[in-house]
């Protein structure tokens, strides 16, 4: 199975290609605000035309928004706007048209409805001190040396890593994965070099290939499972609120920059800024790497997964809990058990985002019609089952998996919920041992109509 994935090791510059790589972040950048700048006149020029009552033939040609097209443009006019240009890799600009030419395709689908999601704006100019500086190398000599403590990159040359490379030499080596890409930029202070790498992965198989298990995440744990197994959230960015703060105040009493009157920020400002942003990349680096270890545990022991698909960017909008949820990655872990599913032989069974995997009783798929948030406890009135309630979540997610296997290998055609539980009283429903509650079309039945489950899978 040939998966593209990264590998991302940091980087130890010395300030002579410290500054040959702001350098070439810099002509990417200045490519990207060219282009825009000629995009914008364009649409500016047609819209005043309109205005004036000028027929749509007679307008001023449109210009290509495609990166061939920016290409073109920018190889016939950089010789006149940037005398420099032979300094820096072509790379370099490629990498700023390439970054227009995604924004503007992004906004144009986004205006016309093919692209899903919030309303994407009109991209802006690219600001040096608001950028993040990066580089992506496409051509050239790209290779991880002998030693493997060291990397080569187009125009820049060797570059010693901070860490050793062997995971990814020795697949180089073996023949196994092909180097397809290498971006340079600075995250939090600390340069990192990120190779995307088509790799040919072996199959594998789970531990329990008919083992399943339902994942309800939550904020008081992390995830409950529909085994019984509770993980712990451990609240990373609760733990560092404290020094988060104390840095913060440290750097509100340095001479930071002021954008109205031009000033530029002491030595002082910049170090404290600097060390938070330290502060929080590490923040930001626990709650990965605990992500990581739980979602690659999961997908290696069991052959089937259930979450839910949950609105996330919905949930934020909750000012007492904005920030938890987002301290927990909620859209983090279905991400990563997405693609960990296929990589270990598994698959990711996704609930509707409507499914009342909380009100249902996992006894006798009672369906309650509210249950707030402070009862942590589900306490059934037909059958009497008393349960936690993110445990119950999980055990009504475990059972999805029977239905979707009742429904058929592909995805189930039901259509699912487009509204939230609006049911009167309480509706049981008859559950027969060993046996799954939908039909094959995916429709539960009820005494009070029907509750369409909609699942999807991932392969």
């Amino acid at each position: 199975m040939r998966v593209v994935q990264a590998y991302r090791f940091a980087l130890d510059l010395s300030p002579a290609q410290e500054r040959a790589v702001l350098a070439h972040a810099g002509a990417a950048r200045f490519a990207y605000n060219w282009a825009l700048a000629r995009v914008k006149a364009e649409l500016d020029q047609r819209a005043a035309e309109r205005s004036y009552g000028v027929p749509e033939e007679l307008l001023t040609p449109t210009i290509g928004w495609s990166l061939p097209a920016l290409r073109r443009a920018w190889n016939a006019a950089k010789a006149e706007v940037a005398p420099w240009w032979k300094e820096c890799s072509k790379e370099a600009f490629n990498t700023g048209l390439d970054a227009l030419a995604r924004a503007l395709g992004n906004w144009s689908d986004s205006r016309v409805g093919r692209r899903a999601g919030r309303r994407v704006g009109f991209p802006r100019f690219k600001v040096k001190h608001r950028t993040v500086p990066s580089v992506r190398f496409t051509t050239g000599t790209i290779r991880v040396e002998r030693d493997r403590k060291h990397v080569v990159l187009p125009r820049l040359g060797r570059l010693k890593l901070h860490e050793s490379a062997r995971k990814l030499a020795r697949r180089l080596e073996a023949g196994t994965a092909r180097v397809m890409s290498a971006t340079v930029r600075r995250d939090s202070g600390r340069w990192q070099v990120a190779f995307t790498v088509e790799v040919d992965r072996p199959d594998r198989a789970p531990a329990r290939p008919d083992g399943v298990v339902g994942v309800d995440v939550g904020i008081r744990h992390l995830a409950v499972l529909s085994t019984g197994e509770l993980i712990d959230n451990p609240r990373h960015l609760t733990a560092a609120r404290q020094q988060l703060r104390r840095l913060n105040r440290a750097l509100s009493r340095k001479t930071g920059p002021d954008r109205r009157t031009g000033r530029q920020p002491s030595r002082r400002w910049q170090r404290a800024s600097a060390r938070l942003g330290r502060a929080h990349a590490r923040v930001a680096n626990l709650r990965r790497d605990g992500l990581h270890k739980l979602t690659t545990r999961l997908t290696r022991e069991y052959g089937t997964v259930v979450v839910e698909d949950l609105n996330v960017a919905g949930m934020l909008r909750n000012r007492r809990l904005a920030r938890h949820i987002a301290d927990a990655g909620f859209a983090e872990i279905r991400r990563q058990l997405g693609y960990k599913t296929g990589w270990n032989g598994g698959r990711l069974i996704v609930a509707d985002r409507w499914y009342p995997s909380s009100k249902t009783c996992s006894g006798c798929g009672a369906v309650k019609t509210k249950l707030a948030l402070r009862e942590r406890e589900y306490a059934c009135e037909v059958c009497g089952l008393v349960i936690d309630r993110d445990y119950n979540a999980a055990r009504n997610l475990a059972a999805l998996a029977a239905e979707f296997d009742t429904a058929g290998s592909g995805p189930v055609a039901a259509r699912g919920a487009d509204q939230k539980t609006r049911l009167r009283g309480q509706v049981a429903v008859k559950r027969e041992p060993g046996t799954a509650t939908a039909d094959k079309t995916g429709t539960v039945p009820t005494q009070g109509g029907t509750t369409n489950r909609a699942l999807t899978t991932v392969h």
